[in-house]
Order: structure tokens, then C-alpha cells, then sequence
């Protein structure tokens, strides 16, 4: 398997997720792992309470969307030491070989098909 088209496409995934969580996230300087919400600016207590309503469903959003985000960078993250590991294209389920259609479509795939529904209860 050659793996530095895959590294390729990662490392500009990885660019493109970064810039996305900057967007609506600070990177954790205690936990390179984690993304925190930007601070919500909006004074409660003085704020007309349909402003405060509007603004909290926008965070909870802004909260949700962190969270995917922060699950594929991970995931790209592992990926890419993976790679230098010379680990990548393994399932962590079955520790088959991960099928090359499925890296095609997602170089950071963590499972083989077979274990595709089980990727997401994987520990990050």
C-alpha cells in the first residue's frame, strides 16, 4: 500500500479541519487532544431574553459541530502516526487489513467494512 497519497490527502484534511475548529474553537493548550468552545460574550442578566434564547441555541449548535469536528481531526491525527508507525490500514477491531475502497473514502478510517458500525464506539 502506498501510503503517502494517503499521507498527503490527511495532512491537507488536517489543514482543513484545523482551520474549521479555530473558526468556532480554541485548541486546548493542557489537551492537544481537545477543542473548546470560543467564550459566549452575551451579558444574561441584562440581555433581552429572546437574544439570550437565540444565543444559546447558536452555541449549542456551534457545541455539536465542535464535537464532530474534533472526532475527525483526532482521527486524522491518528491516522498520520499511524502511518509513521507503519500501523496504517489496519483495523482496530479484527486487526484485518482495511479495505483500500474504504481508505479512497476516508483515509482516516479506523475499521474495515465489516466493522464499520463499530468505529464510532471506539475509544478516541
Amino acid at each position: 500500500m502506498n501510503t503517502e497519497v494517503y499521507k498527503t490527502q490527511l495532512e491537507q484534511m488536517l489543514a482543513e479541519l484545523t482551520e474549521e475548529l479555530k473558526a468556532i474553537g480554541i485548541h486546548d493548550p493542557e489537551n492537544k487532544a481537545n477543542w473548546v468552545e470560543k467564550a459566549n460574550d452575551l451579558d444574561t442578566v441584562s440581555a433581552d431574553p429572546n437574544e439570550v434564547a437565540d444565543r444559546t441555541e447558536e452555541w449549542d449548535e456551534r457545541r455539536a459541530t465542535l464535537a464532530i469536528l474534533e472526532t475527525r481531526y483526532n482521527n486524522v491525527i491518528r491516522a498520520l502516526k499511524k502511518i509513521e508507525d507503519g500501523t496504517y490500514g489496519t483495523c482496530e477491531v479484527s486487526g484485518e487489513e482495511i479495505e483500500e475502497a474504504r481508505l479512497n473514502a476516508n483515509p482516516a478510517a479506523r475499521t474495515c467494512e465489516a466493522h464499520m458500525d463499530e468505529e464510532e464506539k471506539l475509544i478516541p
